[in-house]
């Protein structure tokens, strides 16, 4: 048994709810759980917590190690395996003062628990078979949800359908896998017949679209989790910064009539509709001999690349000079939801108004005439982030999306073996080297499940993002 064995038969405690509250709860679990409880814990009535069934809730008395009463609780019991980490667990709702919950946790350490490291209840739920590695990661990605979205995505995790997509690809490249083996095992069989090799092919192009299809939706996820970027961009003093500030409902980014104030990149989110948007104020886009200022063009440029989403924000009153801006705006808004809107509508010639919008027409968007500090005339902006964060709710509902850097590059990985299987396929390749990359892309997807995974250096950087209690 390794040191980390040993490390994992300790007894833990830790608060499973944040300081500050009315009410704290106190997470114990392992195989003294109940014991080290049983000895701090003086019930009102009926039998001690070592007597009492699973899933009761007993109401008493909680002493310091020494006998003294700290404080009237309620401790419910927890019996292996049924219990969040497999293991016998109590959890004790006490009065949430800092003290009492300081000197609980004193109390129990002194009768043989430890603290817990950072994710380690769900850890031990992973190491006990209660939930494979993605539904353990789902967990702190269900704790971190800042919006409908990224909670919807991490529930759905949690309760699985993302493993049941995994294991139905499992199963068909262990199928796939069989055909192969089966066909090595029994070459010399003239009189046998096995799957012909288009048929192999077939099966590892079904396979190949459903991982190129979980590995396209990373972008999205990887947006929704942080906040779908949305890129203001344009000329200087156009009145990008009031947009943002307007958008956002504070005075974020400084306004000013001089040209070239934001000479960087100001970022904020704001929940839209379930869904959160990252906007982001960029430098104004013109030639300028000042080199702080050019640094901020040029990050306007990353930025605008990075986007999902970008609104174009145009000077009425000068519009003409923004036409210079097509060249360099149009080819890095190539896949992105884009947005022309023409600011400051309100101190425009109405006259020239149809010219503007004619020398705008050919840019296949949709056009907007605002004024960027009322916020009733910035209304069908919104909407049209409305509008995107319907269409993002749509697709978290219907669909898997995956959000997890660690998973993408486990699917990546194993689309890149599954590559060579069906390159091996083509070029006729033995059936023993097919089946090394087979065996690669099925290690891979296990990855994401953890079945592949056996170092507790991994382990540790997969569950210390978590908080103590969890």
């Amino acid at each position: 048994m390794t040191d980390t064995a040993f490390y994992y038969e300790d007894t833990i405690c830790a608060p499973a709810t944040p300081a500050g509250g009315a009410i704290s709860v106190i997470r114990i679990s392992g195989k003294r759980a109940v014991e080290i409880a049983n000895s701090l814990f003086k019930q009102k009535v009926g039998k001690s917590l070592a007597q009492r069934a699973a899933g009761t809730v007993a109401f008493g008395d909680i002493l310091d190690e020494e006998g003294e009463t700290l404080d009237e609780v309620l401790v419910t019991l927890f019996r292996a395996p049924h219990s969040y980490t497999g293991e016998d667990s109590v959890e004790i709702s006490c009065h949430g003062s800092a003290y009492i919950v300081s000197r609980l946790l004193q109390s129990l350490i002194a009768k043989g628990c430890r603290m817990a490291r950072p994710g380690e209840f769900t850890q031990r739920a992973f190491l006990n078979g209660k939930m494979d590695l993605s539904r353990a990661e789902a967990v702190a990605d269900l704790i971190a949800s800042t919006s409908a979205a990224t909670h919807r995505i991490a529930l759905k995790q949690m309760r699985g359908q993302f493993s049941k997509e995994l294991a139905e690809l499992r199963e068909k490249l262990l199928h796939l896998t069989t055909l192969l083996e089966l066909e090595l095992d029994f070459s010399d069989h003239e009189d046998l017949e096995f799957a012909d090799r288009t048929q192999l092919q077939d099966i590892t192009d079904e396979i190949h679209k459903k991982l190129s299809r979980l590995a396209s939706s990373f972008r999205l996820g990887n947006a929704i989790k942080n906040g779908i970027p949305v890129a203001i961009v344009g000329d200087t003093n156009a009145g990008k910064s009031t947009l943002l500030n307007t958008l956002l409902g504070e005075e974020k980014a400084i306004v000013s009539d001089v040209h070239g104030t934001t000479r960087d990149a100001i970022e904020d989110t704001v929940n839209i509709g379930g869904t959160l948007f990252r906007f982001i104020d960029t430098a104004g886009i013109r030639q300028s001999d000042d080199k702080v200022e050019q640094i901020g063009i040029n990050r306007t440029f990353k930025k605008l690349e990075e986007a999902e989403i970008v609104l174009w924000v145009i000077d009425s009153t000068d519009w003409q000079k923004s036409l210079r801006l097509k060249d360099e705006i149009l080819p890095l808004c190539a896949g992105k939801s884009l947005l022309l809107l023409f600011n400051k509508s309100d101190l425009a010639d109405q006259h020239a108004s149809p010219a503007m919008l004619s020398a705008f027409s050919d840019i296949a968007a949709e056009h907007l005439l605002i004024t960027a500090q009322d916020a009733a005339s910035c209304a069908p902006v919104v909407a049209y982030l409305e509008k995107t964060a319907a269409q993002t709710a749509t697709a978290t509902q219907n669909d898997i999306i995956i959000t997890n850097e660690r998973h993408y590059a486990a699917i990546h990985s194993a689309l890149s073996a599954l590559d060579r299987v069906s390159a091996g396929l083509r070029d006729g390749l033995p059936g023993d080297l097919v089946s090394q990359d087979l065996r690669a892309t099925l290690f891979h997807l296990a990855e994401i499940t953890g079945g592949a995974i056996t170092s507790d250096e991994v382990l540790h950087s997969v569950f210390k993002g978590f908080c103590i209690g969890k």
